[in-house]
């Protein structure tokens, strides 16, 4: 059976457990429900934000999947359906976002890489599992599969890298579906926006969890920002004898850069 064309709904898909999903999670200020899906961790929406029309639920989980993929320092796998159309997008870091879709009958619409890059950046079978990948963007391989068939084909071929979905929550299904059955999912947990000092502290968090951390917090952190203490210091006196406000701007810069970096991680090591 097809999608219904009344049908809209999506799916965030990170390969990380909750507990590196859930910090960077806070800073989209939605409601989201966090729940272990194998290997990975998947998130549904509380809310409907796409029903106000400036934006499809593609554009809107894409834009979330790539905050996400930022603040983890993980891949992550966007689903949607939407007026009989499926599709998905893939984010990962600053490499550029790959999306591919299809149509309500299964002919595709979508980048021709899509597949291969979504292979490479998940650790796939670069022969096998492309090979499957590849195959479900060709309407020709199989005419009977329409989209949502080609979308849960998709998934089920993520089981190999580690997805295991919990019970109800598949592509096709109503966005008020899929969060009554995340609320009984094992595991799950409320993400929800709790205001700026909550979000501060969960970015400092997750920058502290990337290869950033220990250069603002720690051994590393405490080096550089004395190092750049030592170096601000004479150079702002350098700058304010010769009247030069470029150099005193630099030095100022690195002077405040050092002391900050400096008071964090002694603030930080107190907590």
């Amino acid at each position: 059976m097809s999608i219904s064309r009344t049908v809209t709904g999506g799916l965030l898909l990170c390969r990380a457990e909750p507990l590196a999903v859930r910090r960077p999670a806070h800073l989209l200020r939605v409601r989201l429900l966090l729940a272990p899906a194998g290997e990975w961790s998947v998130l549904v929406p509380e809310d409907k934000p796409w029903r106000d029309g400036r934006e499809s639920v593609a554009e809107v989980l894409s834009g979330w999947g790539s905050a996400l993929a930022l603040g983890a320092d993980r891949p992550v796998l966007s689903l949607w359906w939407e007026d009989g159309r499926t599709g998905f997008a893939l984010s990962s870091g600053f490499r550029r976002t790959a999306a591919h879709a299809w149509d309500a009958a299964g002919h595709p619409d979508g980048e021709p890489g899509a597949m291969r890059a979504l292979s490479a950046r998940l650790g796939l079978d670069p022969v096998l599992d492309l090979a499957d990948l590849e195959r479900l963007t060709r309407a020709d391989a199989d005419p009977a599969v329409d989209g949502e068939g080609r979308l849960l084909a998709l998934v089920a071929l993520l089981t190999r890298a580690g997805l295991v979905l919990p019970a109800g929550l598949a592509p096709g299904e109503p966005a008020d579906r899929l969060r009554g059955a995340a609320r009984v999912a094992p595991g799950v947990e409320t993400v929800e926006w709790s205001g700026w000092r909550d979000a501060v502290r969960a970015e400092l968090d997750a920058v502290e969890g990337s290869p950033l951390g220990p250069w603002i917090h720690g051994p590393r952190a405490r080096l550089l920002g004395a190092a750049q203490v030592t170096a601000g210091a004479p150079l702002l006196a350098w700058a304010a004898h010769r009247r030069s406000p470029g150099w005193a701007t630099a030095g100022a810069v690195l002077l405040a850069q050092g002391a900050a970096v400096l008071a964090y991680d002694r603030a930080r090591a107190r907590r």
